[in-house]
């Protein structure tokens, strides 16, 4: 079995959640995407910047997403120096990341669940949200997918498990910002 097999039930059940639908559904509201953003940009920046000192985004050019994401964030914030509440999920999110961060195979799986998605469905997400989606901006997206691959073995699958939760729990937060 594959990575992305491994991981299938998990994925399914994060893109079921209500938040899903809403992000998708075309005319989500902009402060509730800039707070998703600015969570978005929590869990990204952890993890990028403890996989960048443990090397494991070497060889993946263009691969960070969290200054694009602050970026598109700023873009929709309109509430000056007042940035959203982060996540409950989000501060466990990056507990979690340095409770993990001497295992490059375990925060590989993290790339993988995150920035996998990014190329593949954020690509149909951008069409549906405000602002510029400079987070969906790749240079070349083939070639990082494969470099992302390379760098994958099946073992990783416990731990995209984990991150996929953690994804699901964000957009579960989310819902609670609709209502």
């Amino acid at each position: 079995m594959s990575l992305k097999e491994l991981t299938y039930e998990h994925h399914r059940n994060a893109e079921r959640q209500e938040f899903v639908k809403v992000l998708m559904g075309g005319s989500i509201d902009e402060k509730l995407y800039a707070t998703f953003l600015y969570n978005q940009y929590v869990n990204y920046n952890i993890l990028e910047t403890v996989a960048m000192a443990s090397g494991v985004l070497n060889g993946l050019p263009d691969i960070r997403r969290a200054p694009k994401i602050l970026e598109d964030y700023i873009e929709l914030w309109d509430d000056g120096d007042n940035p959203p509440t982060t996540s409950p999920s989000s501060k466990e999110y990056a507990d979690h990341i340095m409770s993990i961060a001497g295992d490059a195979d375990k925060l590989m799986a993290h790339v993988y669940t995150r920035h996998m998605g990014d190329l593949s469905g954020g690509q149909m997400i951008r069409k549906k949200i405000p602002g510029a989606g400079k987070m969906f901006d790749f240079d070349d997206p083939d070639a990082l997918k494969t470099a992302i691959r390379a760098k994958l073995d099946d073992s990783m699958a416990d731990e995209a498990r984990i991150c996929f939760d953690f994804a699901t729990k964000l957009f579960q937060e989310m819902m609670h910002e609709v209502k």
